[in-house]
């Protein structure tokens, strides 16, 4: 039987990549990605939650991207930046400190592309948009 693990996801970044190495060199970069969904609530008009019947809901997801791909994110990614992320999806679990079983599922990026100009907080005056950065 085959199986498929592939996911397509256009958000913005929740917070800015944070870049480590692993004991071989490998980079690894993580961030957060928020995806919204806007719908419309139809046969509910007196929805508490929005007068007009659309409803927005937000999906955050944590992002991981290794090696080339991992340093040109950090270099060129920013909390707000709008990106187009093709990865699959991977399970992790854990026990914590206190010794509950924790577990979640992230993200691993094997394609980004930037979407769209650089966000507001990034300073104006800078040249150039690295939308088309080769990875």
């Amino acid at each position: 039987m085959a199986t498929l693990n592939k996911v397509f996801l256009i958000g913005n970044l929740t917070r800015d990549p944070e870049l480590k190495y692993t004991a071989n060199g490998t980079g690894i970069v993580r961030f957060g990605l928020a995806v919204n969904r806007t719908y419309n609530l139809r046969g509910n008009p007196r929805d508490p939650n929005n007068q007009d019947g659309e409803k927005k809901e937000t999906c955050f997801l944590d992002i991981t991207a290794w090696d080339k791909l991992a340093e040109v994110c950090n270099e060129h990614l920013s909390k707000g930046r709008l990106i187009f992320v093709e990865g699959r999806l991977q399970y992790q679990s854990w026990e914590s400190d206190d010794g509950t079983k924790r577990s979640k599922i992230e993200v691993v990026a094997q394609n980004i592309q930037f979407l769209g100009g650089k966000s507001d907080d990034q300073n104006d005056n800078e040249e150039g948009d690295d939308s088309d950065v080769p990875f």
